[in-house]
């Protein structure tokens, strides 16, 4: 198993020994939650210092999928703590038969409004989306750790997104409106909404004045899906398909 361990950002400690406290616990994490014939490889782990504490994130590949669980506290070891019984579970889940993540009705705390005024677009990211079915998608969020997952619907051959909501705990939400999809087994229910058009500043105007973790939304220009969310820092990213 690879090891890569980055500090960014980080507060309260000297890199060295976040370095070595990270590189021992999710190591171990992973060691103890890997059985027979499982493959724990190109581990990564990053710490960055956020409002109120220290937010760590381990990515790695078990048995070829990629994973991602990213978990914030106070201080530092409560937050590696945290990641490590994550990553932990989600190596497990990923090794066994999937089984639908247990819907919570507590609201993710609102990240602070950062000191520079209101919040904004910080970071874009433009994936290649993958053609597949909602239930791969939904299996995807959860072994990445999304609230939100955007793909491309092969029924419709447009933006989708499958995400966190109940009363199942999944929903899909197409750019365009159409029928229940196929044949499935995950309890995914099924917006019967198109995606709002609209511009990147009313999305984000019409995020915060939701107060919403997310917002998927078609941009009038090209009519793709786009999704808008918050980031741990307080600002906004925004995530659209490569063209």
């Amino acid at each position: 198993m690879g090891e890569l361990v980055t500090v960014g950002a980080f507060e309260g400690g000297s890199a060295g020994e976040a370095l070595a406290e990270a590189r021992a616990r999710v190591a171990a994490a992973a060691a103890l939650a890997s059985g027979a014939g499982t493959l724990v490889e190109s581990l990564r782990v990053r710490l960055a210092g956020v409002a109120g504490g220290v937010l760590a994130q381990a990515n790695a590949e078990v048995d070829g999928r990629r994973i991602r669980v990213q978990r914030a506290a106070a201080g530092l070891g409560d937050s590696l703590d945290r990641v490590a019984d994550s990553l932990r579970g989600r190596i497990r889940a990923v090794t066994g038969a999937w089984a639908p993540r247990p819907w919570s009705v507590q609201p993710a705390p609102t990240p602070p409004v950062p000191p520079t005024g209101g919040r904004r677009i910080v970071r874009r990211k433009q994936p290649s989306l993958v053609w597949c079915s909602p239930e791969a998608a939904a299996r995807t969020m959860d072994a990445m750790d999304y609230d939100i997952h955007l793909f491309t619907d092969p029924a419709t051959e447009t933006d989708a997104v499958v995400y966190r909501v109940g009363p199942t705990g999944y929903r899909l939400a197409r750019t365009l409106p159409a029928g229940p999809f196929g044949r499935r087994t995950a309890p995914i229910t099924l917006s019967p909404h198109g995606a709002p058009l609209l511009t990147e500043q009313r999305a984000v105007d019409r995020l915060e004045a939701a107060e919403l973790p997310f917002l998927f939304f078609a941009h009038p220009a090209d009519g793709r899906g786009r999704v808008l969310y918050r980031r741990f820092d307080g600002q906004l990213g925004l995530i659209a398909g490569r063209v």
